[in-house]
């Protein structure tokens, strides 16, 4: 399933579009620990995290995800919506938890 068809199915605020229309997520991982999604965050998954800063994109670029998407409504900064845009990496906002918002994901992912 596309980012973009998440995006609208799940009501998810685009932050940076990215490669939304084209890019898929395959999966969908949780983690606030940027060390921990370092290792562990899956090529082609849709990130959801509380973090909204540079740092995470890096992490998000490194690994390949699909796409970021901040819960709880947290904001990202500025540095960080700047440098989605020049890196064309997709960052979502969902309203929800974190689990909440990865479980919405995982459902239509896995319908």
């Amino acid at each position: 399933m596309t980012i973009a068809d998440i995006a609208e199915k799940l009501n998810f605020k685009i932050i940076n579009e990215g490669e939304m229309k084209t890019r898929e997520a395959k999966k969908v991982f949780c983690c606030d620990l940027l060390s921990l999604a370092m290792s562990k965050l899956p090529a082609d998954a849709a990130w959801v995290t509380v973090m909204g800063n540079t740092n995470t994109l890096a992490v998000a670029s490194l690994a390949d995800a699909a796409c970021i998407i901040t819960a709880e409504n947290v904001c990202p900064d500025e540095n960080m919506v700047n440098k989605a845009k020049e890196q064309n990496i997709t960052v979502l906002q969902s309203e929800f938890p974190v689990f909440e918002t990865a479980l919405m994901i995982d459902k239509l992912i896995n319908a």
